[in-house]
């Protein structure tokens, strides 16, 4: 059985990988495969292959991310993905709530 601070933490990870993946396309479009070892560099954690794909998928029919095909010389037409202004409002909106309950549980102390 998990501890409430490793259920947490697969809350904050794998659970919202979406929050990771905007965060990322807001600095550059990325491929999928990209996007997995950034967030294993810049946020410390791996999603899985497919997690990440059925991630992209919901973002993209949902309009917060855009996919955009590329062709190559050789090999298949590779898929890149941009953050909309959809997707941005969303992103800006997590993190104001992230924020205020952050906030809300530092300052518990404070309230007694």
């Amino acid at each position: 059985m998990r501890s409430p601070s490793e259920r947490f933490e697969k809350s904050m990870t794998s659970d919202n990988l979406w929050i990771y993946i905007l965060s990322l396309l807001r600095k550059r479009k990325m491929y999928p495969y990209e996007l997995r070892k950034e967030i294993r560099k810049e946020f410390g954690f791996s999603p899985g292959n497919v997690t990440a794909y059925i991630v992209l998928k919901k973002l993209d029919v949902g309009g917060f991310v855009r996919k955009e095909g590329v062709s190559k010389d050789r090999g298949p037409e590779r898929g890149y993905y941009s953050i909309t202004e959809s997707g941005a409002r969303e992103l800006e909106k997590v993190n104001s709530l992230f924020s205020k309950y952050s906030e809300k549980i530092s300052n518990i102390d404070n309230h007694k």
